[in-house]
């Protein structure tokens, strides 16, 4: 009889961990060749690192989940980008995403939302069966530590994802657990408060930034945890502690943290233009945590999942026009504002660099042509070619498409393009807020948001100086809103900041738009209908199926 490591969930813990189980087979002793032994990891320090690299990813539980390679932190390079649960975009084909849009989440129907309790789980059991071994696995003290540290920071990560998805939620700290421990106890599945979650997360990163690199040194080591991830995945855990929903920390402690990484000198705004930004995986100084893709390497490639239906796309991810209505004029000033020089007959002119960046519309230069949404007769409406594809909302997005790879058959090609987990923009930004909200809007607050907004490629006026607490409040809000969109920033902002029973029951508008000889004229309409947000919204139900597992012992959210 023979030990082997075979992976499955474990119901009835009901919360998605990743065990080992011996198979006891005395008449078939048969060595699998689709897994490796414990071992075999434990005594090869190679395949000890290759185990902790691969933590940086997770397991697939979902249909229209990271297609051919597996999901990383959140929903990046998957076809329903998060964007599309909040009032930037909804997402063309459904996929699970308009019963989130529409208030309609339940315990039995999660939609694309139903992974992330699963598999966060799985994950931090992986990584405390590493971290409760890696004592015995002979390697370099170096090495050591720095796998400990990026160990520590994924944790650290995966709590996050907790925390901000389901509020308080139970802490394994170094548990391991196994299927032969006992489940019966409450203990188990006792949540802690959301405190206690955040202040452990912290600590973990704390003690992961003293082990980790200031820099990945070589390409081996690219995309992985440097001590700068730490301090940033550290700054945003305390700017959500100290926001309205949780209320579980200071918003001078949220300051410091981002001045931490401020203060490190590593991190720069990326100057060479803000959609050059997204499509520069090496030698950027605004990036700090990052997942790379390999060209070759078959995954949701970004430009035929978005593109136009026009250039056979399959417009996924479609801006709305609530989101378009963020984008001030080039004069600095919001579009309601009777100065801002805003015409709504012809809405895209002189607007936000960024805009014309974000999201293509009706005129808007592509590749070798122009966006036609119009009808009739537009070849990006439902006159044109694809017309399934076409948009709701009478927009698609640019964000993170790289123009240079083809559209129609682009498998071979694809994977140029990082996913950014943390960018300089959101430390500065971080920091803006919590120290508006500490001390009011002293000039570090003005100096941080306007150096993202002047920078070059963006050139944006500085806000306007006098500005109360109140008024900075909401100009930081409408710089995050701009600034990050469609980074996944905008679902948890509007919780945190408890203003979602507002903006997420704005209906879901798009854009009609009739062409007459050579003038467009332009309309408002509801893109989807029912959108709807309750207070019990605020954080995701747990799947029932876990609850069940438990056998009630694990308690649901409130209003589930």
């Amino acid at each position: 009889m023979k030990k082997y490591i075979k992976n499955i969930i474990l119901s009835s813990l009901s919360i998605g961990l990743l065990v080992s189980v011996v198979s006891c087979s005395e008449t078939l002793d048969v060595v699998p060749t689709d897994r490796v032994s414990d071992s075999s990891i434990l005594s090869d320090s190679s395949l000890f690192e290759s185990f902790v690299i691969n933590r940086y990813i997770g397991a697939r539980l979902t249909d229209k989940e990271a297609e051919g390679t597996p999901p990383g932190f959140g929903r990046g390079f998957e076809y329903a980008m998060w964007a599309s649960l909040t009032d930037e975009a909804i997402y063309n084909n459904d996929d699970n995403t308009w019963l989130v849009q529409r208030g309609q989440l339940a315990p039995e129907n999660t939609g694309i939302a139903g992974t992330i309790w699963g598999r966060s789980y799985r994950s931090i059991r992986e990584i405390n069966y590493a971290l409760t071994n890696i004592a015995n696995v002979k390697m370099s003290t170096g090495q050591k530590n720095r796998l400990t540290g990026e160990l520590r920071f994924l944790r650290a990560f995966r709590y996050q994802d907790l925390i901000r998805n389901y509020g308080s939620i139970i802490l394994l700290k170094d548990k391991v657990y196994n299927l032969g421990d006992d489940f019966t106890s409450e203990e188990v599945f006792k949540k802690s408060s959301i405190q206690e979650c955040i202040s452990y997360a912290v600590a973990e990163l704390d003690e992961a930034s003293k082990l980790l690199p200031a820099d990945n040194s070589s390409s081996w080591l690219l995309g992985r945890a440097t001590k700068g991830a730490a301090l940033a995945l550290k700054s945003r855990l305390l700017l959500y502690a100290a926001s309205p929903l949780y209320n579980a920390g200071t918003w001078q402690v949220a300051a410091t943290a981002a001045k931490d990484v401020m203060n490190s000198g590593k991190y720069s705004l990326f100057t060479n233009g803000y959609d050059k930004l997204f499509l520069t995986p090496e030698n950027n100084p605004e990036i700090i945590f990052e997942r790379l893709y390999t060209r070759g390497a078959r995954h949701v490639c970004l430009e035929i999942s978005n593109a136009p239906n026009g250039y056979d796309g399959w417009g996924g991810n479609l801006p709305l026009q609530n989101m378009v209505d963020a984008y001030e004029t080039n004069k600095g000033k919001t579009i309601t504002d009777p100065s801002s020089g805003y015409n709504p007959q012809a809405p895209y002119e002189n607007r936000d660099p960024r805009f014309y960046m974000t999201i293509l519309y009706n005129g808007a230069s592509y590749r070798t042509n122009t966006i036609q949404s119009f009808l009739p007769g537009g070849k990006d409406s439902k006159d044109g070619p694809s017309n399934w594809n076409t948009s709701k909302t009478g927009y698609y997005l640019k964000k993170f498409m790289n123009d240079n790879l083809p559209i129609n058959n682009p498998w071979d090609v694809s994977g140029t393009q990082p996913w950014i987990y943390f960018r300089y923009a959101e430390i500065l930004l971080n920091y803006a807020e919590a120290q508006n909200e500490a001390t009011g809007p002293d000039q570090t607050v003005y100096d941080a948001v306007n150096a993202i907004r002047s920078r070059k490629g963006v050139g944006m006026p500085a806000l306007a100086t006098g500005l109360s607490k109140e008024q900075m409040r909401d100009a930081i809000r409408r710089e995050r809103q701009v600034e990050l969109a469609f980074e996944e920033h905008r679902f948890y902002d509007v919780r945190r900041w408890k203003i979602a029973n507002v903006t997420e029951n704005i209906p879901a508008y798009g854009v009609d738009v009739a062409k007459n000889g050579n003038t467009f004229t332009y309309s408002r309409k509801e893109a989807l209908s029912g959108r709807r947000f309750e207070d019990k919204h605020y954080f995701l139900p747990i799947p029932r199926a876990e609850i069940q597992a438990a056998n009630g012992k694990l308690s649901q959210n409130a209003g589930y």
